[in-house]
């Protein structure tokens, strides 16, 4: 690993784990003393250092395990989707006949009336957009194995692919860094899924010898089932992973065969994103690191490059 130090408690930056350490951070983050640094409308930073802190708190829980170059030129969209309403302030065809029938009452009313259209439609909550910016990042094999709830974190699921251990359409597939495409299975052997697995056996203490020589008493006698085919697969959820148990829309899991399906690319509404992020949708933060990278994203790709582009399925 690139920077073993993940849980860092003085940086503080929220990571796709379950852990306890990134839970804290998180808080922190959030709701705790580092939520001011992320409240940009009173600071004496400049611009530019208000970017560079939001792309590194984005950065830090998007794809921290992709290079930087990397992820500039492969996993950046070329734009943001528009989603502004259209201010046409044109008249409407009754206003045009009342102004050339010299009616001025009448037009002013349309006028009137049409204004206050407009005033509705600035009113009206747009659609979170600025997280779309990493809709390439979801749609990577490491990162769908995460958000099934299939893996305890993102890198637990880069070393089941990296081992051999994830199918992808039935095939064995070891490339994390494969993009995924609408309608691909992707499977995981539930072998090495950890809260899958029965806990350990508690130790047995040895009876010491006083208490070997005492007669026994009588107690409760447990009798265990011989029934074969009726034992349950064991399901043992982490401690503090409730906060991080849920599935996007985009994601159709099943359980009993711990496989998932990418149904479709992440969308917005307003109101709602379905890209899960620590930070508002269309926040500051989110706002502020479009910016920066809109200014330092490489624009022309050679040959050379292309033939290094991650394996896109689209």
């Amino acid at each position: 690993m690139r920077d073993l130090n993940l849980y860092n408690f003085k940086r503080a930056l929220p990571r796709m784990s379950w852990t306890r350490e990134n839970l804290y951070n998180l808080w922190r983050r959030s709701l705790g003393e580092l939520s001011k640094e992320t409240d940009f409308t009173r600071t004496q930073k400049s611009l530019f250092q208000q970017r560079w802190v939001a792309k590194q708190l984005v950065r830090a829980y998007h794809g921290d395990f992709i290079n930087e170059s990397s992820f500039k030129r492969w996993y950046l969209p070329k734009t943001l989707p528009d989603v502004r309403p259209r201010r046409a302030l044109t008249e409407n065809y009754a206003a045009q006949l009342n102004k050339w029938a010299k009616l001025p009452k009448a037009v002013d009313k349309d006028v009137r009336a049409r204004r206050r259209e407009v005033d509705g439609e600035d009113e009206e909550e747009l659609p979170p957009v600025g997280s779309l910016m990493f809709s390439e990042v979801e749609r990577r094999v490491d990162v769908v194995i995460f958000r099934s709830c299939l893996a305890h974190s993102v890198y637990d699921a880069r070393r089941m692919i990296v081992h051999g251990q994830v199918l992808l359409n039935g095939k064995k597939h070891q490339n994390a860094n494969t993009r995924l495409a609408p309608g691909d299975m992707v499977t995981v052997d539930p072998k090495v899924i950890s809260f899958l697995q029965a806990p350990p056996p508690p130790k047995a203490e040895e009876p010491s010898e006083e208490a070997a020589k005492e007669p026994s008493k009588g107690g409760p006698i447990i009798f265990a089932s011989k029934t074969k085919g009726t034992e349950l697969t064991p399901f043992n959820i982490p401690d503090y992973a409730s906060p991080f148990i849920f599935i996007p829309a985009y994601l159709e899991v099943s359980f009993a065969t711990c496989s998932a399906i990418y149904v479709r690319h992440p969308t917005a509404r307003p109101g709602y994103s379905e890209i899960p992020t620590p930070y508002a949708a269309d926040g500051e933060v989110v706002r502020l690191a479009w910016e920066w990278y809109s200014k330092v994203r490489p624009r022309n790709r050679s040959k050379r490059q292309l033939a290094r582009e991650p394996e896109n399925r689209q």
